[in-house]
């Protein structure tokens, strides 16, 4: 052995004077030289010389090999517990090849010989359990082999038996078995596809069904939860189709982790996995009585049994408040919360089960949930963070920093200068109620007289976004105007009264009684103004008696397309979601009669408001608009594709999914020449029944459509803006002026410098519509942020544009908007730690961004209005504190950016750069607040708008033993 080991030395030496002293050393009496078959030997193990402790495992293995060949029964049973020993006690931290299997791999095929000659009996179940271990190392040239022999191994021996745990192995074999079981059961299911008439077991070669698959898979999955490895248990239960059955597996210690994972786990499944795993997630919170993140779930799923058995089921009356707290935030129709009445089974007592329902909510749930309380706390909110003073045009436009040439006059249009100036006054103090130009001022009423025509009824309007969400004060403010001799004024007061209860159910149900009357009113204008105003109030109320008042509109095919097409988009705000069958029929209807009469009606601009009316209905319902599709279809004009586009858009919104965003990108592919040239040889075709015309609006759509479907989830928003990039590079003008919006909707409150350069870049563009569409896109992504930066952007946009009036419009906007609500009021859809979608601000910013798609036909026109389509979209972005008695009372929070801590181990840290502040405080898009200190408890598990708090009973006890 020494010799062996000093010739092993001596060998990678090249220096010929060390060679000549060996030899000389080799000749001497007394030593020999090593033979070629130690040098050999030396080389088999793996490069290297056994210690005396491998020496003899190595020998003890061997003589245990050997005792397993004997023809004595009586010695296997020790020889093979041995083995097991040895194995167990070497594979529990595998950090390289453990000794044991390393040198039970030569004899690995001559023990399987010997296993298949052995009679059943419990010491061969012991024995396939060691050849399950030590086919690890030749998973290489056998492939499934653990696997094999762990089923072998099963079958043996009974179920209760301690050996029968795949754990007992250790944590490596169980991640090897666990990726064998997952291979083997593709490999079944593939077979199968291929030979459907087969048996699954016949398909293979190993032992066992599916059933013994799914079985050692539960085995694997509970050994992986208990060793904080949560992902692999989930992801291993998915692979075999049984990731329902985690909810039975988990604990208190790991459910938590479970379905976090599961949850981030959704944005990037196909369907229908993406909707079993929220489905177990939520079954699995119900189980631990996690009341509000089991509600979070059952609104992204928008069922309404499992919203309304997740909001009736704690007994907790603050619970039962902070769970109403989030249903008003996520603008869930009350109707959902209520036991299905039996009038569709004609018994004809369904009203009075819905009266005798109502009155089983309390009052204080029922204000909670009608969002009553808003106006009041964010005023108080905005006293706190000292912004209550109404802020004058001057402090948002910041004139005397634009850089303007020096003795150059401005083409400016005063009517269009006061114009801009209602909309930034309404945006910037919206919700405070005390602005200078409209509300505080007697001058209120002469404001609205520097305007002319449509500026009047913007102005009237703006009143609604300045007393937004204060029912009572508001509505008496506006109500002066609503009896003005002024058409646009008597207009306006009707939009400002949708707009104040945007967001907000009273008792009182101002909206329907004020505005009701106004629908079969003589003047077109005031009709849409009634009819819109009603969409504003009751978005996503699915209000059957508006319903009733509506729905003759679209039906009568005799009224003008303005008007049909304004009532299908207040209807589809109503109905937002709801599928509703009458409103569907009825616009699908109003598409084919028009279709078939052949008039010009369907060629119109508002044709594509009354496709997103029908868009809205099917919003985040996915597969449910399969049928809608399929008759659109059947209807041959240019507006059918782009409904198509559109209801296909809003069923997706937010799922990310990425085959709708393929399916949209190839729509942009297209060429359409809608050059005159090209519209002339139309009507040549047209003259000889050919009737084909050329329309290019679809691919606008298209390109909102990639946004709408990616931006829930933030890889496929990131990948999204990189798909824009190319299509603005290379897209047909139609897609370039749409490229700026979808970027907006994306990143819509969430400011991010690479998004603000672009838009900043697209700003400049030589074609005016990309420039207008640009500049309003960062007002979007600014909304309510103050954002400094942006701020000077469009600051020096104001001096670039001092000549072009439409595009300093649009600057004068886009600044309204970054200051909006004083930098306390946001538009991002996303809420609840950006995992729920709020659907009204969806249909807000879409009905907005289709207004766009063809700005100086709307806004730039005379439907500047139309901007209040923001509205609904508008929210405070805060953080209040309040105590059970639902006052606002000061604590302590850390506030900082949002961290990603799926599958990190321990406690980690959920925020990062994080300040400390007192409650109220204002939280952005992407920011995160936790509780400071464990004196109050949450109810509620993401610390955002509203939030009840309880005092922690054991924390005066726990300062007290501190002293």
């Amino acid at each position: 052995m020494t010799q062996s080991t000093n010739f092993s030395i001596q060998v990678p030496s090249e220096d010929p004077k060390k060679k000549e002293r060996q030899e000389d050393k080799d000749k001497l009496p007394g030593t020999s030289k090593p033979s070629v078959d130690a040098k050999k030997d030396g080389k088999e193990d793996e490069g290297e010389e056994l210690s005396e402790e491998d020496q003899q495992l190595k020998n003890e293995l061997e003589m245990l090999v050997e005792r397993l060949k004997e023809s004595n029964t009586s010695l296997y049973r020790p020889a093979l517990e041995t083995l097991r020993t040895l194995i167990r006690t070497s594979t529990s931290s595998m950090t390289s090849v453990p000794k044991p299997l390393k040198f039970l791999r030569p004899h690995y095929p001559g023990l399987q010989e010997l296993y298949e000659g052995w009679p059943a009996s419990e010491d061969k179940s012991l024995f396939a359990d060691i050849l399950s271990v030590l086919a690890m190392t030749y998973s290489d040239t056998q492939p499934r082999g653990t696997l094999r022999y762990r089923l072998l191994s099963a079958a043996l021996r009974p179920s209760d038996s301690p050996l029968s745990v795949p754990g007992s192995w250790g944590h490596e074999y169980v991640r090897h078995l666990a990726a064998e079981l997952g291979e083997e059961y593709a490999y079944r299911e593939q077979e199968l596809a291929l030979e459907p008439g087969k048996d699954k077991k016949s398909l293979t070669q190993f032992p066992g069904t599916i059933d013994d698959l799914r079985n050692l898979a539960k085995q694997c999955a509970i050994f992986l939860l208990t060793h904080n490895a949560e992902p692999d248990a989930v992801d291993l239960l998915d692979e075999l189709e049984i990731v329902d059955e985690i909810a039975q597996l988990v604990d208190e210690n790991t459910f938590s982790r479970v379905c976090l994972y599961m949850i981030r786990c959704v944005n990037l499944l196909p369907p229908p996995d993406d909707v079993a795993f929220l489905r177990t997630a939520h079954t699995i919170y119900v189980q631990y009585h996690k009341f509000p993140e089991a509600l979070a779930l059952a609104i992204r799923l928008g069922d309404p049994e499992l919203i309304r058995e997740d909001f009736n089921a704690p007994g907790n009356p603050l619970m039962k408040r902070q769970l109403a707290i989030l249903l008003a935030r996520a603008q869930i129709p009350l109707e959902w919360l209520q036991p299905h009445t039996t009038d569709e089974e004609g018994d004809g007592d369904g009203d009075a089960d819905l009266e005798d329902d109502q009155e089983e909510f309390p009052e204080d749930i029922m204000e909670c949930f009608s969002n009553v309380q808003l106006s009041h706390y964010f005023r108080e909110f905005g006293k706190e963070l000292g912004v209550l003073e109404p802020k004058s045009l001057e402090d948002v436009y910041k004139s005397h920093l634009e850089n303007t040439r020096p003795g150059s006059t401005a083409n400016v249009d005063s009517a269009r200068a006061n114009l801009a100036g209602t909309f930034v006054n309404a945006f910037v103090n919206a919700g405070f109620g005390n602005d200078k130009l409209m509300v505080e001022a007697e001058e209120g009423s002469s404001w609205i007289y520097k305007n002319k025509d449509h500026g009047m009824m913007s102005a009237a309007a703006s009143l609604g976004l300045s007393l937004l969400w204060d029912t009572d004060v508001g509505l008496s403010q506006v109500d002066k105007y609503t009896y003005s001799s002024e058409e646009y004024i008597k207009a306006g007061a009707f939009l400002a009264t949708g707009i104040l209860n945007t967001n907000v159910r009273t008792e009182a149900d101002a909206a329907i009684a004020l505005l009701g009357d106004h629908v079969d009113n003589k003047s077109v204008l005031l009709k849409i103004s009634a009819i819109i105003g009603l969409g504003f109030a009751y978005v996503g109320s699915h209000r059957e008696d508006i319903l009733l008042i509506l729905l003759p509109i679209v039906a009568d095919d005799g009224v003008t397309m303005e008007l049909a097409s304004m009532t299908a988009l207040a209807l589809g705000f109503i109905f937002l979601g709801s599928e509703n069958g009458d409103v569907t029929g009825t616009i699908l209807q109003s598409f084919m009669d028009r279709f078939e009469r052949v008039d010009a009606s369907l060629d119109e601009k508002w044709a594509r408001f009354m496709a997103l009316g029908l868009g809205l209905l099917y919003l985040g319902l996915q597969d449910a608009s399969d049928a809608t599709l399929e008759t659109l279809k059947a209807i041959d004009h240019p507006i059918s594709k782009t409904a198509q586009i559109i209801v296909e858009a809003c069923s997706f919104a937010g799922t990310g999914n990425v085959l709708k965003i393929q399916a949209m990108l190839h729509h942009c592919d297209e060429h359409i020449d809608t050059s005159p040239k090209e519209k002339e040889k139309d009507k040549e075709k047209n003259k000889d029944g050919n009737d084909q015309k050329r329309d290019d609006l679809f691919q606008a759509f298209a390109v909102i459509g990639i946004a709408l479907i990616a931006m829930g989830e933030d890889v496929g928003a990131e990948m999204s803006l990189r798909q824009f990039n190319h299509l603005m590079h290379y897209g047909e003008p139609t897609i370039r002026k749409s490229v700026p919006l979808a970027i907006g909707l994306v990143s819509a409150s969430n400011p991010q410098l690479p998004i603000l350069d672009t838009l900043s870049k697209y700003s400049h563009d030589n074609d005016l519509h990309v420039a207008i569409n640009a500049i309003f896109a960062m007002g979007l992504v600014g909304a309510g942020t103050n954002n400094a930066r942006l701020a000077q952007m469009l600051r020096q946009l104001a001096g670039y544009y001092y000549k072009e009036p439409d595009c300093l419009f649009m600057v004068r906007i886009a600044q309204g908007l970054v200051h909006m609500g004083k930098g306390t009021i946001g538009i991002n859809p996303f809420f609840c730690d950006r995992s729920i979608m709020s659907r009204g601000a969806v249909a807000g910013l879409l009905a907005t961004l289709t207004a766009f798609t063809d700005a100086k036909a709307f806004i730039l026109d005379k439907y500047h209005w139309m901007l209040y389509f923001l509205a609904p979209a508008m929210y405070p972005q805060f953080l209040i504190t309040l105590d059970e008695d639902r006052n606002s009372i000061p604590v302590t929070v850390r506030v900082g950016q949002a961290l990603e801590i799926v599958g990190q181990a321990g406690k980690p840290r959920t925020i990062s750069g994080f300040q400390t502040h007192q409650t109220p405080v204002r939280l952005g898009t992407t920011e995160r607040a936790e509780l400071a200190t464990e004196e109050y408890i949450p109810f509620a598990h993401v610390l955002e708008g509203f939030i009840i708090l309880q005092k922690n009973p054991g924390w005066e006890k726990e300062d007290k033993m501190e002293l």
